[in-house]
């Protein structure tokens, strides 16, 4: 199948059980000595269409890493450390050439970026920056893929599109500029959306009407999102499925409802377990997990958590343990779980 026979399949396959994006053995290993520093350790996982696959862990686990090496937007040298396998509806991007992968990025699979402000650029209006992903992909001239910006900002809940249309980033709110990038996302309705963190350094409410409108463009559209946050909260609500993340592997996998209700990986438990609970009078009996996450340097010969764990045993220390099947629907990678 040729390159533009892949495209079109992607921009119009049906929703299905068969995977969308589906991600094998993905390394970002940095050559150095005595040891490679481990940023992204053979993370494996699939997502469907129409599904939101939650992506967990502490600052330092390796998931923003994961997210820009699948999207493949990581400069050098990082970007020649990239190893694995990543296939978005059968479609191989590793081993795409450059101009072959610019012309899926944006249309076929887009990205929600953490920060908006110093996403979007500051000399170009919003509704350039919408505007062009619909003239690059979708071969609009100017006043239509104008008049295209102005129907996604409406889309995404902005009140008087064609006045923000014309006006540049500084001159928004946060919230409207986390807006505005989402409509720059979706401008060509990808089959996956990647979204980093959409609702940090937000306040409550409108991570809240972030949150409901990510979930409403993906019943709209259909598409799958690749969710990455540190707040588990977020994940319980707007999740089907989570992948815990731990320096740079991914540590447990389960159904959010199976996870909520019973993880067995200690660190996953330790993360449940510190969420301020209203039952909770007092905020200096929160649990917390003792210690931190280690470093791309000095991460230990077996599991990475074993310094933390209290549940370790010698093997913890000396084999790392593989992602495996623990249940239906449940992937595990520990000696010595929980009880469910």
């Amino acid at each position: 199948m040729n390159f533009a026979a892949a495209l079109a399949r992607i921009d119009t396959a049906a929703v299905t059980q068969a995977p969308l994006l589906s991600v094998r053995s993905l390394q970002l290993h940095l050559p150095s000595s005595p040891q490679p520093l481990r940023l992204v350790d053979g993370v494996s996982f699939d997502l469907r269409r129409g599904e939101t696959l939650g992506l967990v862990g502490e600052s330092g686990s390796g998931k923003t890493l994961t997210a820009l090496s699948i999207m493949r937007l990581l400069e050098p040298p990082l970007s020649g450390c990239v190893h694995g396998e990543v296939a978005l509806d059968g479609v191989e991007l590793m081993s795409l050439p450059e101009s072959e992968m610019s012309a899926l990025r944006g249309r076929a699979l887009s990205m929600v970026f953490q920060e908006p402000m110093t996403s979007l650029n500051p000399v170009m209006t919003v509704g350039q920056q919408i505007a062009e992903p619909s003239m690059r992909h979708l071969g609009l001239g100017a006043a239509a893929a104008g008049a295209r910006a102005e129907e996604m900002l409406r889309l995404v809940g902005i009140p008087d599109p064609a006045r923000v249309a014309a006006s540049h980033p500084h001159l928004l709110s946060g919230g409207m500029r986390q807006r505005a990038m989402i409509a720059m996302a979706i401008a060509c309705r990808p089959a996956l959306l990647v979204a980093d963190e959409p609702t940090t350094a937000l306040d409550v409410t409108v991570q809240a009407q972030i949150l409901e409108l990510l979930g409403e463009l993906q019943r709209e559209l259909g598409s799958a999102i690749l969710l990455i946050t540190h707040d588990l909260a977020v994940i319980a609500e707007n999740a089907h499925r989570v992948a815990v993340m731990y320096a740079g592997r991914i540590v447990e996998e389960a159904p959010v409802d199976l996870l909520f209700a019973g993880a067995r990986h200690p660190y996953s438990r330790g993360l449940l377990a510190s969420i301020p609970r209203i039952e909770r009078a007092r905020l200096d009996i929160l649990p917390e997990i003792p210690g931190v996450v280690p470093g791309p340097g000095e991460r230990p010969a077996g599991c990475s958590f074993a310094l933390r764990c209290a549940r370790a045993s010698a093997r913890c220390h000396a084999e790392v343990p593989p992602l495996a099947a623990a249940a239906p629907g449940r992937r595990l990678a520990c000696w010595n779980p929980l009880d469910g």
